[in-house]
């Protein structure tokens, strides 16, 4: 059954990667957002990808796109001055008969395919679902440099992508945010303002964001390590 729609949000200004554009830059056999491709390729339930993309990347996207013979390629399209609005663009472009959208950052690259299936499975349930971790860490919160709380470890997840929604669930949310005029980094953030109940998938932590120099270094050897795990 291929019943959804993944939005690959790859339009970024790469500020914190010193100019360089994380999503072409090489992994692997392939580059950043190639590889992100290959998961949702061979995620059963993904019908089409959709790629958001600044204009002067389209090319190098389309090309990666051919030469790993990505086939659920449905369109690559210009991105927003935000995230929710590079979203937005994307969602204009799904299928009438798609069931669930799949929001993903394109810098993530590493996600698994089988957590793909896994979170699209919770979110046909449930609504709305999103892969994440818990928190290793004890989180602190501070203000002017003191500590003024610790929130309970047990309660803090790690949110990452792909966020995935019944598609009936996130237009509602969208045109909810756009009749108020809000802006939301997060995609579970624009479903929980109007009382959609997001479920918490559990992932893995390698499924980390392309974010500065040394997390491509991380990813290689992160991919190094999952392909020898496939063969053995």
């Amino acid at each position: 059954m291929q019943d959804t729609s993944a939005i690959l949000v790859c339009a970024g200004n790469a500020t914190r990667m010193q100019g360089l554009n994380k999503i072409l830059l090489p992994l692997g056999d392939a580059t950043v957002a190639g590889n992100t491709m290959k998961a949702f390729e061979k995620c059963e339930r993904i019908a089409e990808i959709i790629i958001v993309a600044r204009e002067c990347d389209h090319a190098a996207l389309r090309n990666t796109a051919e030469e790993l013979g990505i086939t659920k390629l449905k369109t690559i399209t210009e991105g927003g001055n935000t995230r929710q609005e590079s979203v937005i663009k994307g969602l204009k472009q799904v299928s009438e008969d798609t069931k669930l959208v799949a929001i993903h950052d394109g810098a993530r690259p590493l996600v698994k395919p089988q957590h793909i299936e896994k979170v699209i499975k919770d979110a046909q349930v449930f609504g709305g679902a999103t892969l994440g971790v818990p928190v290793k860490d004890t989180i602190k919160i501070v203000n002017d440099s003191l500590i003024t709380d610790t929130p309970y470890r047990p309660n803090l997840y790690i949110t990452q992508t792909p966020q995935v929604f019944k598609k009936s669930v996130y237009m509602k949310a969208v045109q909810f945010a756009l009749d108020h005029e809000l802006d939301f980094t997060d995609d579970c953030q624009l479903a929980e303002a109007i009382g959609c109940k997001v479920y918490m998938t559990t992932g893995d932590y390698t499924n980390i964001k392309i974010t500065t120099p040394e997390d491509i270094e991380i990813a290689e050897l992160l991919l190094a390590r999952m392909k020898k795990e496939e063969q053995a």
